[in-house]
């Protein structure tokens, strides 16, 4: 109530209520008498109180006055207050929620205060649209902003994810069968209850975040809409320490712009992304369709390996920093070189070299891909692209040579479609190794157990025929625990004896508390498979075996940390000397283990040198 209408109020009996109000800051001006004018429709209609010493009706005084009368009028009061605070800390929470969306970081290890003491051009930006557009406008406008927002909001946290697990930002284009995978490896490392959870979670948050974004945003426009003239000079105001900031290039952490447009620079080389990705497409199917030994005849394949038995395995999550890391290098080279010296004594030579991974932290079958098909496959479209041609493999040209080609994929537990792209002429999954032992975390049975399934399979009988095997070995698979040990190969048996050692390994919870524990449970993890291998050689190995093993990609970023590099290790042992001869123009390494001056060599180069090598 203003001071007029108060005077008014003590000389004037009190008049009928007629539906007028009181103009009131953020009106334009007086109203033309008749019909009242719609309200802007993102400013709420509030009731107005009279306020001041003369406001509302007398309180009755003298023996009629009701003595419940002042608490009565309290009462409301306090209401009001509290309804007045509540109002001013959602509104706030809003400008918070908005803020954040726009200046947080999209990787977990950049979160840090410097990231929020930034001024975003996106939100200046924001200001002058809702300022600009009439109030109908306004509240589709701002529904926009929001979702807008919210759907920025959920691919940072997806990049966060990404980041963690495969050390990459997550790609809008190709990425969300990724998804499926995810569940799937959840499922298997926690319980399908705890899976199906994370995955209620996942989709209220995807469905959550963008509402609560657009409701924030639709809030503030509502403040807008009341104090427009204000709104305009703090746009203005806003505006120009933009400017004047970008000019300056005031920074207050080192490489982080005070004046931000981080926001819409994500947003828009995402979009970049996603074209590049469609673009890629079909230059990819275009590189792939040139193959050097795609129509080369079986005789004039693989030739300096006839009649020898040759495994390509390869070990989860065995990387460059398992042989280098200070943290690791001590005890896992301590593998390798006991290992290179047993072999040794048994007749057997061994070169060690790097190879440049297409993935990192996860994706394995993206490295499968790669160097079986000497094709660069590091994203799921590219996958799904090689998939549907028909480049040779060296399963293929294996199997194109006269050899028996198999696939033993120890963590294959569902029907694999892609199997026939690889050429093989079996492929063992889980169901067919005859494993009745239990689980060590996410690998359904040990890589000892893998190896003797195998070799049982494929090579006991001294009249089989040569065969090339693939095998992924999985026992080095986050989240390493619990561990099996080694046994004699006698007693592997059908996996029976490993039952105990399920139960011995530390909990997964109590690893993954303490980063120093996750990353000595995985190098206890690259030690067991190390030492299945090369046990395995040493115990079935002969004149006849070539084993060829690697690194899949290096592990997730907790063991590593931020922007480690994509190399693996690779090494090859044979007996006879005229294998090893043939790499000797490589300039591989001597021994099992790489050291820091090896070649280094991108993963998709191997097939090409291979077959070269071993060709005619």
């Amino acid at each position: 109530m203003t001071p007029g209408l108060a005077t008014e109020d003590a000389a004037t009996p009190a008049q009928p209520h007629t539906g007028s109000r009181t103009p009131h800051a953020g009106d334009d001006g007086p109203h033309p008498a008749g019909p009242e004018p719609t309200a802007d429709p993102d400013t709420p209609t509030e009731s107005r109180t009279p306020t001041g010493p003369d406001a509302g009706a007398r309180t009755p005084t003298g023996p009629d006055a009701d003595p419940d009368g002042p608490a009565t009028a309290e009462a409301p009061r306090r209401r009001g207050v509290v309804r007045r605070a509540a109002t001013g800390i959602l509104t706030v929470l809003a400008g918070l929620l908005v803020f954040v969306a726009l200046v947080a970081p999209n990787q977990l290890a950049r979160f840090a205060p410097g990231q929020f003491l930034r001024l975003p051009l996106e939100a200046v930006l924001g200001l002058a649209v809702l300022l600009l557009v009439p109030g109908r406008v306004r509240r589709l406008a701002a529904a926009l902003i929001g979702v807008g927002l919210g759907l920025l909001t959920l691919l940072k946290l997806l990049d966060m994810g990404f980041y963690v697990a495969f050390d990459r930002q997550f790609d809008p284009a190709i990425d969300w069968v990724l998804l499926d995978d995810a569940v799937a490896f959840l499922t298997d490392a926690v319980g399908r209850p705890a899976a199906i959870g994370a995955a209620v979670a996942a989709v209220l948050l995807a469905v959550g975040i963008p509402v609560l974004m657009a409701l924030a945003v639709r809030r503030l426009a509502g403040i807008v809409a009341r104090h427009r003239a204000n709104a305009a000079r703090g746009t203005a105001v806003l505006a120009a320490a933009w400017v004047g900031l970008a000019l300056l290039g005031v920074q207050i952490v080192p490489g982080l712009p005070v004046a931000s447009k981080s926001a819409g620079g994500l947003a828009y080389h995402r979009v970049l992304q996603v074209h590049a990705g469609m673009r890629d497409r079909e230059e990819f199917a275009a590189e792939t369709a040139v193959d050097t030994y795609q129509d080369v005849p079986g005789s004039q394949l693989l030739t300096a390996l006839r009649g020898k038995d040759v495994i390509i395995a390869f070990v989860e999550s065995y990387g460059r920093d398992a042989v280098e890391d200070p943290e690791f290098a001590p005890q896992v080279a301590a593998v390798l070189d006991a290992g290179t010296r047993r072999l040794a004594s048994a007749g057997y030579g061994t070169r060690s070299a790097f190879l440049t991974s297409p993935t990192a932290g996860g994706g394995s079958w993206l490295a499968h891909a790669t160097l079986l098909s000497g094709a660069w496959t590091d994203n799921q479209q590219r996958y799904q692209t090689l998939l549907a041609g028909d480049r040779l493999t060296l399963n293929g040209a294996f199997r194109r040579a006269g050899w028996r080609s198999v696939t033993v994929m120890p963590a294959l537990t569902e029907p694999w479609p892609e199997a026939g792209f690889f050429d093989n002429d079996r492929m063992y999954g889980a169901k067919d190794l005859g494993y009745r032992g239990p689980k060590f975390g996410f690998a359904p049975m040990p890589d000892q157990y893998t190896l003797a399934a195998f070799h049982r399979l494929e090579r006991a009988d001294p009249d089989h025929a040569p065969v090339m095997a693939e095998i992924p070995l999985v026992s080095s698979h986050s989240p390493w625990t619990p561990l099996p040990r080694m046994v004699g190969w006698d007693e592997v048996g059908d996996g029976s004896i490993f039952r105990p050692m399920a139960k011995a390994g530390p909990a997964k919870d109590d690893v993954y508390r303490d980063p120093a524990r996750v990353r000595t449970q995985y190098r206890l993890s690259i030690e067991y498979s190390l030492s299945a291998l090369i046990s395995y050689v040493e115990t079935y190995g002969d004149e006849d075996l070539v084993l060829v093993f690697l690194g899949d990609h290096q592990p997730a970023p907790i063991v590593t940390g931020e922007n480690a590099s994509r190399d693996v290790p690779i090494s090859i042992v044979a007996r006879d000397p005229a294998v090893l001869e043939r790499i000797s123009g490589w300039r591989w390494s001597d021994g099992l283990r790489p050291v820091r001056e090896s070649p280094v060599w991108r993963m998709d180069e191997f097939r090409d040198r291979f077959l070269s090598a071993f060709g005619p």
